[in-house]
């Protein structure tokens, strides 16, 4: 039973990255948090740690199973992605559009994660709100139509909030390309694989960050617009490959090698895996630097939320299995020197 005096968001996509750090950005605030997934027992017990959830039996896909969900909720976060990459079209509207008809029925807001696939050549490097969005890729159309619903749905009376950025990096999701590509999730950090062209900037966003923006801009929701879109900035590398240095500077080994990623070896096995498909289409954005300008949220805000970038980088090495806590580092050897005394 949740606390009617409090406010309360049912978050789509709890068990992601984008879902999982804005559930701890609004609980941290007090906000009671309601969760839909298709198994609830299981989903509770693997993430404990997003804390007090109250899970609730449903599916995306369902558009009765949210407007259940979404009973007396004051936001709907739509963090929602077909997984693996796979079937965008089949997948990422339908569930886009059960939450908007939840968001009818109850009245709540709508929070969406956006991202850069929405941008073509034709917006330049340096990418405000209202740039052009002519993408050249399927999923940057997808994510076009995702958007402009979202519009749609606004001037039908629902009032939503968009905040893009670049990159996933935090978080225990592997589905970012930090985790499925840079370094490998459960093993010791011996390489780092850097995606991109070394001198090609790019944008990456420490999920930490981007839940507490999202948090931020909520609490503040009576001051939005009905359609209100923000672009979060999050590290700026203006030489990409610069994030591979900074990862070995936060693993405390800048002997690690750094090592291109092989795209030849994607592209080979593409036509038997959907998910190196999807890679290949989102190629682009490695070959050329696109940065989001992010003037309009500091304005709001103040400041864009953001944690010294070493710091990011060894917290998400550490929560990836990639390399020790610090404390358990120290507690390894002091038992060590104890034990050889």
């Amino acid at each position: 039973m949740t606390d009617k005096s409090q406010k309360t968001a049912l978050i789509i996509g709890a068990t992601g990255g984008i879902g999982g750090a804005v559930t701890r950005a609004l609980a941290a605030r007090g906000w009671n948090i309601r969760a839909l997934n298709r198994n609830p027992k299981a989903a509770a017990k693997a993430h404990a740690a997003l804390g007090p959830v109250e899970w609730v039996k449903g599916d995306a896909m369902n558009p009765a199973d949210v407007i259940a969900a979404a009973q007396g909720v004051d936001l709907i976060f739509h963090g929602a992605n077909p997984p693996g990459y796979r079937n965008w079209k089949g997948l990422a509207l339908p569930m886009l559009e059960s939450t908007i008809a939840a968001a009818k029925v109850s009245g709540a807001m709508i929070a969406f994660p956006g991202t850069v696939y929405n941008f073509g050549p034709d917006a330049g490097a340096f990418i405000a709100e209202e740039a052009p969005q002519n993408p050249k890729t399927r999923k940057g159309r997808i994510r076009v139509q995702m958007e402009n619903r979202l519009r749609e749905a606004a001037q039908e009376g629902t009032r939503v909030l968009i905040v893009r950025a670049g990159d996933f990096l935090g978080g225990l999701s592997g589905s970012n390309w930090f985790a499925a590509a840079v370094v490998k999730p459960g093993r010791k950090l011996r390489r780092i694989v850097y995606p991109g062209k070394p001198d090609a900037g790019h944008d990456w966003a420490y999920l930490p960050d981007l839940g507490e923006t999202f948090a931020q801009l909520v609490e503040r929701r009576d001051d939005l617009a009905p359609f209100e879109r923000f672009h979060f900035e999050g590290f700026w590398f203006e030489r990409g490959i610069d994030l591979a240095h900074a990862t070995r500077r936060a693993a405390g080994n800048e002997k690690l090698p750094i090592r291109r990623l092989p795209w030849w070896a994607i592209l080979l096995a593409s036509p038997f895996v959907e998910m190196f498909r999807e890679m290949l289409e989102m190629r682009y954005l490695w070959q050329r630097p696109l940065r989001l300008d992010n003037a309009k949220l500091v304005a709001f805000l103040g400041e864009e939320p953001r944690t010294p970038v070493e710091t990011a980088l060894r917290d998400s090495l550490i929560e990836l299995g990639c390399i020790k806590h610090p404390q358990v580092k120290a507690l390894a050897a002091s038992r060590k020197n104890a034990a050889t005394a």
